[in-house]
């Protein structure tokens, strides 16, 4: 994808003074009135390369906040959520585009049945746009497995689709390198999906309202330099609007990464709007109104040399503690004691959206990860728990160990502040947003507080955890909400 074609139904680049919302806001005549909560279409939510459904935990609080209704909010968890190096040959652990298209389509006709709808809208980052294409364009057609939609594909089962950050024209595009990988714009998968189709030789499939999120130029997956993808100084065939399809509605959202352009409050504003003809309800710039007592449960799950999968850690160990939001210490004996069953189930526990909390996983073959959170501000059943790899040889001798994560976006510098243990974070490099954790190696094992903090626009999170002692297995995670 080089320069937007004239006659694309772009909504261009949005100005960062005006903010999306009010731009969005412009264009819209005078609003429908609210529809009834059980009129509401279902919404699925599909995670992106070896992330989880907990990453849309967030955004389902903002379309509950706005009236839709928790049952009518569902987020898939693919069992192996990695893409194969070659989209043509079985790999452990992996996934293939087909793969992921028969479980969206199992997850799609099990949320109409328990919900009586007839269609869904779809909602993707990343990876999980691929599969919603897919599946729209393909399922139960010649480029399926089964199912019965005809050579229609599940069109007929789909209103809305909106992909974040989904790179529609690959990572790189060029036939001769890994010409099978799913990722490759040149490869063809992608080409069989941007084919022309209809009168306007449009890339997407007819039938469905279409909307693309992406960034103006701080995606790293959409960079016309190959250095995000180990190919520094290679040119990738791709430019800052790869994400964009010709057909759909291409919203642009200025400075915002990879993953906010489907997590941050401002995507979910383009994408409310774009389902239901008005702006948000609950107050900007968050859009969450929270809960005062809330109840919280997820899966837990393992790590491959594959890759992460989202298959049940069946015997891993899980406590929960609720802690001094000043000091990280605990409050109290444990919350939750739990040994993880065969479902990989872990929960409920009700809390308050006032108590910070610290999960402790432990799992043979992996670190003891403390992993510290900030007050929850709604109820969720997608709080995700994956295993810290064991600790590095080069890390052992450290008196403790502690990650700064940020699951929904990337840490860019100068664009946020990111600090921990009073310091900026180190191993951020300036210009795009591509990394996700900040790393810090103590030499002393004493326990004491150590702090992440992180701000950017409207953000603003502060984490006190607690440091353990590296040379018993131990290791401490300040994982952020937004």
């Amino acid at each position: 994808m080089h320069n937007l074609p004239i006659g694309r139904r772009s909504l261009g680049l949005l100005a960062l003074a005006l903010g999306t919302a009010a731009l969005l806001g412009a264009c819209a005549s005078a609003p429908p009135p609210p529809p009834s909560a059980n009129s509401l279409p279902p919404i699925v939510f599909v995670h992106g390369n070896g992330d989880t459904a907990a990453l849309w935990t967030p955004t389902i609080w903002r379309w509950q906040s706005n009236g839709w209704p928790r049952e009518r909010l569902h987020a898939v968890d693919f069992a192996y959520p990695s893409a194969r190096d070659d989209n043509t040959v079985a790999q452990a652990g992996r996934s293939s585009t087909n793969d992921q298209m028969q479980q969206l389509a199992a997850e799609i006709d099990r949320v109409l049945a328990a919900t009586g709808a007839v269609k869904v809208v779809l909602m993707g980052n990343s990876r999980g746009g691929n599969a919603i294409r897919h599946y729209i364009a393909n399922w139960g057609g010649a480029g399926g497995t089964g199912g019965a939609g005809g050579t229609g594909g599940g069109a007929a089962k789909v209103s809305h689709a909106i992909l974040g950050g989904t790179p529609n024209h690959g990572v790189q595009a060029n036939a001769a390198v890994r010409p099978n990988n799913e990722f490759n714009g040149a490869g063809p998968f992608l080409m069989g999906l941007n084919a022309p189709k209809g009168p306007n030789g449009d890339e997407v499939t007819p039938g469905v309202a279409w909307m693309t999120i992406r960034s103006d130029n701080n995606d790293k997956f959409a960079q016309p330099d190959g250095v995000w993808i180990g190919q520094k100084g290679v040119p990738t065939n791709v430019t800052f609007d790869g994400p964009a399809l010709k057909g759909a509605t291409n919203v642009v959202l200025p400075g915002r990464d990879h993953r906010e352009v489907s997590y941050h409050p401002e995507a979910f504003a383009a994408a409310y709007r774009f389902v239901t003809g008005r702006a948000p309800t609950a107050a900007a710039p968050m859009y969450i109104t929270p809960e005062t007592v809330l109840t919280l449960s997820g899966l837990v799950t393992g790590v491959t040399a594959a890759g992460p999968t989202n298959q049940p850690l069946v015997g891993a160990k899980l406590a929960v503690y609720a802690v001094d939001a000043t000091t990280g210490e605990r409050r109290g004996t444990a919350l939750v004691e739990q040994t993880i069953a065969a479902d990989g189930r872990w929960g409920p526990l009700t809390t308050n959206s006032a108590t910070p909390l610290e999960f402790v996983l432990d799992a043979p073959g992996f670190a003891i990860a403390h992993t510290y959170r900030a007050p929850f501000a709604r109820s969720a059943d997608t709080v995700n728990l994956r295993p810290e790899r064991s600790i590095a040889a080069a890390d052992q001798a450290a008196g403790a160990l502690v990650s700064f994560t940020r699951p929904r976006a990337h840490f860019g510098v100068p664009r946020d502040t990111v600090l921990l243990d009073g310091q900026p974070a180190a191993g951020i490099p300036s210009g795009v947003a591509g990394v996700a954790v900040a790393r810090l190696k103590l030499a002393d094992a004493a326990s004491r507080p150590v702090v992440g903090e992180f701000r950017s626009g409207v953000i603003s999170e502060r984490i006190v955890g607690r440091t353990w002692p590296a040379s018993e297995r131990h290791v401490t995670v300040l994982e952020l909400h937004e």
